[in-house]
């Protein structure tokens, strides 16, 4: 809808997980460094983790789509508590059929596998998105599926990307062995101020459009209002875009994203806002676009 009117060649604040759009702020680079050097260092077990919408999945499908001809990958995005076994699971991702659908073929299809990959010089890499759907007992199941790995030898690899609870759930006594045998682990936060701006940016210039179309005051308010929190940055941008467009403007500022918030909370509660529960308001953010811009062109966090 808004793409010539902003001159993008693609949405800039789509909510599907894309690689190409994957700004490497400090703490995402340092994420991604993170897998990078598990994979190196033979890491049976990787843990990341961060709240629901902070970019974990955009950081793992850019490491997955960036690893070397060494690894044969397996991605499961679809946990869930029902999950009874993670072998056929794990065959799946791998493009491996069992010769039958028993607990015991599958095992044996997917350690032949991992042995045989193994001995073409391939390690494997099992890559466990939404971790915190797994039980207790299917990752101590993927937990005896590593003995696979010997001291000197590593032919299975595994990383559990999660939310907190997968962190907690960690710590519980069923799963000390398991913790232990977990070298490398990351926590993913919000946004600062100065990361969602140069986030914003960097998304637009992806998108092909001009990288002033939000001014600081939207920027601030947005951050204000989504709390630093990729994903919902994300809504509040696209929200905003088609809200200038409607009204033919060049330009985003908070004026726009307030009204935005105004019609969200219209929509959920079938009303206007109730005075005494008033929206964040734009005011303090809105001074920005009065003031001159700071030297190196970013908003400056203050104390």
């Amino acid at each position: 809808m808004y793409l010539s009117h902003f001159k993008f060649k693609s949405k800039p604040f789509a909510l599907n997980p894309d690689p190409a759009f994957m700004y490497p702020s400090e703490q995402h680079a340092k994420a991604l460094t993170m897998l990078e050097y598990a994979i190196e260092s033979q890491s049976p077990f990787c843990l990341l983790t961060g709240e629901i919408g902070s970019g974990k999945t955009t950081i793992v499908r850019h490491f997955i789509r960036n690893l070397d001809g060494r690894m044969t990958v397996g991605l499961i995005s679809h946990t869930h508590q029902r999950f009874r076994s993670i072998y056929p699971w794990a065959l799946s991702a791998l493009g491996v059929v069992p010769r039958d659908t028993s607990d015991i073929a599958q095992y044996e299809a997917l350690t032949d596998y991992i042995i045989g990959q193994y001995g073409k010089g391939k390690r494997t890499l099992l890559v466990f998105d939404e971790a915190q759907n797994l039980s207790i007992q299917t990752l101590e199941e993927l937990r005896l599926l590593s003995n696979l790995n010997s001291e000197e030898d590593v032919a299975l690899q595994t990383v559990l990307v999660g939310q907190p609870e997968l962190r907690a759930k960690m710590e519980s006594s069923e799963l000390r062995q398991f913790a232990q045998r977990i070298s490398i682990d990351y926590h993913l936060r919000e946004l600062t101020l100065l990361e969602t701006e140069f986030y914003v940016r960097h998304r637009l210039q992806v998108a092909g459009g001009r990288d002033t179309i939000f001014r600081q005051s939207a920027i601030r308010y947005i951050h204000k209002i989504t709390g630093g929190v990729p994903r919902l940055i994300n809504q509040m941008c696209d929200l905003s875009l088609v809200y200038a467009f409607a009204e033919q403007r060049d330009r985003v500022d908070a004026a726009v994203v307030a009204q935005v918030m105004i019609d969200r909370r219209i929509a959920r509660d079938g009303k206007a806002p109730d005075a005494q529960q008033p929206l964040p308001s734009a005011a303090p953010v809105a001074a920005a676009d009065a003031a001159a811009p700071p030297a190196d062109g970013a908003v400056r966090e203050r104390a």
